[in-house]
This record gives C-alpha cells, sequence and structure tokens, in this order.
C-alpha cells in the first residue's frame, strides 16, 4: 500500500518540476537575449563615462568617483550609447553627416581584413532590406534532409553557370540564437514561399516554434496535388465497386 500511495506523489512531483523548467526557460531566453543586448550597449558606452571621469575630476572629484560606481557607470553607459546611436542616425540623414560616414567608409576599407568583414557585414545589411527578385525573404528548405524542412531567409538570387538554373541563397538560423547559423545554396524551385515576415519568422526562431502563425505552407503544389489526386483515385475505385455489386 505505501509503495501505491507513493506513485502518484512522485508523478506530481513531476509534474511540478517540468511546470518550473516550462515557466522559467522563456524567461531566461529574454533574459539572455536582454542581458547580450545591454552588454553591447555598455561596452559601447563605457569609453564615453571613463572621458565624462577624466574631464569631471578636476572639478568635482565626488562627482567623478560617482561615475565609476559599478552600477552608475553601466546605467550611465548605457544610456549615453543610445544617446550615441540616435545622434548617429540623425547626422546619417543630414548631408554633412553623409560626407563624414563617406570618409569614414573608404578608411576603414583601406585596413586589411577589416576591410573584408566590414564590407561583408554592411552588403549583408544592405542585402536584409532589400526584398530578393522572383522569391519571398522568408522560406522553407530542406535540411538537414530533404524529410525536414527548416525556415531560411534569402538573401539573393543567382544563376547556376552550366544549366541556367535560378539558384537561391538562403541562410539558416540556430535556435534560439539567430545570429549564428548556415549559409545554403538551394534551387529555387526547391524554396516553399512562406508568407510570414521577418519579424513572424525571428519569434518563431528565438521561441522554438512555440510562438508562429497558425498557418504554414509546407508542402510545394506537386506534393500537395499528389495526396489529392490518389484520394479521388480511391474514391473512384470504391464507387465502381459499389456499382459492381449492386449490379
Amino acid at each position: 500500500m505505501p509503495e501505491k500511495d507513493s506513485e502518484p506523489l512522485v508523478g506530481s512531483k513531476k509534474a511540478y518540476l517540468m511546470a518550473g523548467v516550462i515557466t522559467v526557460i522563456p524567461l531566461l531566453i529574454t533574459w539572455w537575449v536582454v542581458r547580450f543586448i545591454i552588454t553591447l550597449l555598455r561596452d559601447f558606452g563605457e569609453p564615453a563615462v571613463s572621458w565624462l571621469h577624466l574631464a569631471l575630476r578636476p572639478w568635482s572629484p565626488e562627482a567623478a568617483r560617482l561615475l565609476l560606481h559599478p552600477w552608475f557607470e553601466s546605467v550611465l553607459a548605457v544610456i549615453l550609447a543610445l544617446v550615441g546611436f540616435y545622434v548617429l542616425g540623425w547626422g546619417a540623414t543630414r548631408v554633412v553627416g553623409r560626407r563624414l560616414l563617406a570618409t569614414l567608409d573608404a578608411l576603414v576599407h583601406r585596413i586589411p581584413f577589416v576591410s573584408k568583414v566590414y564590407g561583408a557585414v554592411q552588403k549583408f545589411l544592405a542585402v536584409l532590406q532589400q526584398k530578393p527578385d522572383g522569391v519571398d525573404r522568408v522560406v522553407l528548405i530542406d535540411f538537414p534532409s530533404p524529410e525536414m524542412k527548416t525556415v531560411g531567409f534569402v538573401t539573393r538570387t543567382l544563376v547556376d553557370a552550366a544549366t541556367g538554373r535560378q539558384l537561391a541563397a538562403v541562410y539558416v538560423p540556430t535556435t534560439p540564437n539567430p545570429t549564428s547559423g548556415y549559409l545554403e545554396i538551394v534551387p529555387l524551385e526547391k524554396v516553399i514561399s512562406t508568407d510570414w515576415t521577418m519579424d513572424e519568422a525571428m519569434s518563431f526562431i528565438m521561441s522554438g516554434g512555440a510562438v508562429a502563425p497558425p498557418a504554414l505552407r509546407y508542402f510545394r503544389e506537386t506534393e500537395t496535388s499528389r495526396p489529392a489526386a490518389s484520394r479521388q483515385g480511391v474514391a473512384e475505385g470504391e464507387k465502381a465497386q459499389e456499382e459492381t455489386k449492386g449490379s
């Protein structure tokens, strides 16, 4: 009897444990993403905080010491980074700002190795802002095997030099970190458009598939027509058998 009574207790403990894990995982992923962004902003703003500390120290040593307090320095660095990005974006829309950015761009392109990385990232961001020709941005491709499909982003279309077939360069991000992934070159006819937006696709990827639109175009038109045709053939065969029995 005690052994039988202990089985429901063990099952309830496992259920509580799983419920706790399911509750915490979205919070952990959200915190990881937010922490990653805040860390980047803090790293960008820390040089400005250090400069303010040096400029303020001769006039107010107490205020200068406050700037180097860990939590205050982090918050101020994030704020200064956001202000800096806003000012940079505002300046980029002005004539003088565009000229300065063009000068900086030319200088970076002259640095060996750095110019390759900078140019590749710059082109990648520019490509993401433009819709590729002849295909939607968010697609499904066969990956990692023909029996499975994954979500990818078409970055551009290509042409096979030997056959003239249309090809698509598809970036396949990983879950839950979409900044890492794979680059696949897929024939355009094997790409399935999803009609999803970038926001919907990113939510789907980062949530591990938990957040997604209610419908997804998984099969190609040729694949969806085959089951329908086979069902029609089966129905016609059953109808013929019934007519034969009735006669």
